[in-house]
């Protein structure tokens, strides 16, 4: 059985966001690679905006609400807009998601977790950076596989007219 563009795109989707609820080293997780997957395969648009943060909000469901989501939801937003932008999944774009998300997750995290004072600042950064090789590692990673994945499959999934 063929699927239609649409729905084998959300299926992979679906399977990345289920991998987010397995276990997984901090920040490895496949948001950014669905983020700048469905705004580079999606006709809608706006759809393709959501998608990564209704990923976010269902993975929650199950994973908890935090303060800090709020900054992490705002980072994903802008990931999506720069996919929108650079219109493609190649080695810059998935840099430049993985620092988007380390700048603006991290502000969250000083914001409302250390003083807020240069010190405060400067220290909450430093000790991200570890978990920032972990975000870049699971950027990339899954950002390629979907996009191979996407690439083998879509002649052999996909109907030719559907939608």
């Amino acid at each position: 059985m063929k699927l239609g563009k649409t729905k084998f795109i959300f299926l992979l989707i679906f399977i990345a966001t289920v991998s987010r609820l397995i276990p997984h080293p901090p920040n490895f997780t496949p948001i950014t690679a669905i983020a700048l997957f469905s705004i580079t395969k999606l006709d809608n648009k706006f759809l393709a905006s959501l998608t990564p943060l209704i990923c976010l909000y269902i993975s929650d469901l199950f994973l908890g609400f935090y303060t800090i989501n709020i900054f992490v939801y705002m980072s994903f937003a802008l990931i999506s807009l720069l996919g929108y932008y650079i219109g493609k999944i190649n080695l810059s774009s998935v840099i430049l998601s993985s620092l988007i998300f380390f700048l603006i997750s991290n502000f969250g995290v000083w914001i409302l977790g250390y003083p807020k004072t240069i010190d405060g600042f400067l220290t909450c950064y430093y000790v991200a950076i570890p978990f920032f090789g972990f975000t870049i590692m699971g950027d990339l990673i899954y950002s390629f596989l979907i996009k191979f994945i996407y690439d083998s499959l879509k002649v052999k999934v996909m109907s030719i007219h559907s939608s």
